[in-house]
């Protein structure tokens, strides 16, 4: 059996670019927000493109796991899930896959949300999700993964190397770089947030971002920083 690794990440994070580093491999599925669909009919929050979205794929849990994990028995999957869309989840999405948690500074990562969200709640930040099933898989005694997106933009190979080494897979250095444009596999969403990817062929440089917080942001940073602090305590060092 293969492994089924399923990323839970903060929305502008580098989840993206991690898939289509993970799209290299020769013994790797990727899969681009498989409960997206699920997200949206629980919750009936106004995505851009959201009627598409639910119109593209499945939306039902216990069938999109089946799915991958029958596909497991053949290849690695790396499912890259969004943290705030694990909503009434069946067990199987947290006691089969390896979970790695990928987490962003919201200094850093409020501006950015808050161009492509009006207004932006904790819920859609996946902060206190992704704290949330930390907890839970802590409790069950299973091993948490946590990254820190701008740790492997600071050094790609280093980090990849580390990665890899705990999901224990070996590293390929095909994982650094992918053409130009979009993948095969990416979600019909792709047009509304994935325009910086498509432009890049690897691991963008890490540099400071501007952190100009939006007054209407503020006070939803304040509420964001408690998990992030935590959830970095945690986090694999470089």
């Amino acid at each position: 059996m293969a492994k089924i690794i399923s990323v839970w990440s903060g929305p502008r994070n580098i989840s993206t670019a991690l898939m289509y580093s993970f799209s290299r491999r020769s013994d790797m599925r990727v899969v681009d927000e498989p409960l997206y669909a699920h997200y949206l009919l629980r919750t009936g929050v106004n995505h851009p493109g959201r009627q598409e979205v639910i119109d593209s794929m499945e939306a039902d849990p216990e069938r999109i796991w089946k799915k991958y994990k029958d596909e497991a028995a053949v290849k690695h999957v790396f499912l890259k899930n969004m943290a705030h869309h694990a909503i009434d989840l069946p067990e199987e999405w947290f006691t089969g896959p390896i979970p790695l948690f990928l987490i962003r500074d919201p200094h850093d990562m409020l501006p950015s949300l808050g161009r492509v969200l009006e207004n932006p709640v904790l819920r859609d930040t996946g902060l206190d999700k992704q704290l949330e099933m930390v907890h839970t898989l802590q409790a069950a005694g299973r091993e948490v993964l946590v990254v820190e997106g701008a740790d492997i933009l600071k050094d790609p190979p280093g980090m990849l190397r580390i990665l890899c080494e705990r999901l224990e897979i070996i590293f390929e250095e095909n994982m650094l770089s992918w053409p130009a444009g979009p993948l095969p596999e990416d979600g019909v969403w792709a047009r509304y947030w994935y325009e910086q990817v498509h432009r890049s062929t690897g691991f963008n440089p890490w540099k400071p971002a501007v952190r100009d917080i939006p007054d209407r942001l503020k006070p939803l940073l304040d509420q964001c920083q408690p998990y992030y602090a935590e959830l970095k305590n945690l986090k694999i060092s470089p």
